[in-house]
């Protein structure tokens, strides 16, 4: 299941994050990257210990737990410290074909979380950059992704995925994973169904219609079911 999730910052905040990312030196994207990614990756990174990328993650977290719409995709228990990257076309950046690690760990918090769910954040506008798209490949095919600057799309990490060349101007993101309370991905996007469904029935029939009020409870009993806290 992949989700896209709008407007996550708003085009000020984007702003914002630009101006001070700008202004603070970078590194080799392949520093996070595991032995695998390493042969593949050509970008490069804020810092992740750096005081910048730690103030700007908070910021994105507290943003992620205020959207409805991540938060019901994701059901998150824990999220990792979101880390940011650029691709420019003057150093020929690109990510080839490659699958996440299972488990990630925090060296400043010592947080390790499995790492059930992929998250891009995206902080450029696609007229700002030739080439750069997210491509995931499921059983489905191969989709691309390539979505206004403070829109996210959310992916399972079991996923083979890559980042095309970028041959004009710059990619921004910022990228980091999840621990979802719902492990099993057919389970959570059937909860995520659900939510979504009881949602739109809210705004026809009301929060407290009895049909709404009964599937509620039987979206809270599948989260008890299925839940690890």
């Amino acid at each position: 299941m992949m989700i896209c999730v709008p407007q996550v910052l708003s085009k000020n905040e984007v702003a914002d994050f630009r101006l001070l990312m700008d202004g603070h030196a970078w590194e080799d994207g392949r520093s996070t990257a595991g032995a695998q990614s390493a042969d593949v990756k050509s970008n490069e990174q804020l810092p992740p210990d750096s005081e910048l990328a730690r103030k700007l993650g908070n910021r994105i977290i507290s943003a992620l737990t205020s959207s409805p719409r991540f938060v019901s995709a994701a059901v998150p228990l824990q999220i990792f410290p979101p880390l940011f990257n650029r691709y420019a076309a003057a150093g020929g950046h690109h990510f080839g074909i490659h699958v996440d690690n299972a488990v990630r760990g925090d060296r400043l918090s010592g947080l390790r979380i499995r790492t059930d769910l992929s998250v891009t954040l995206f902080l450029s506008e696609p007229s700002e950059y030739d080439g750069g798209e997210l491509v995931v490949e499921d059983l489905y095919g191969s989709h691309e992704v390539k979505l206004p600057a403070g829109d996210l799309v959310l992916y399972p990490s079991s996923s083979l995925h890559m980042v095309t060349p970028v041959t004009r101007g710059m990619r921004v993101a910022s990228f980091f994973w999840l621990q979802s309370m719902i492990r099993d991905a057919h389970a959570r996007s059937m909860i995520f169904d659900l939510d979504t469904a009881i949602q739109e029935l809210v705004q026809r029939l009301g929060r407290n219609d009895p049909e709404t009020v009964k599937l509620t409870g039987i979206y809270h009993n599948l989260i008890r079911y299925w839940a690890e806290v």
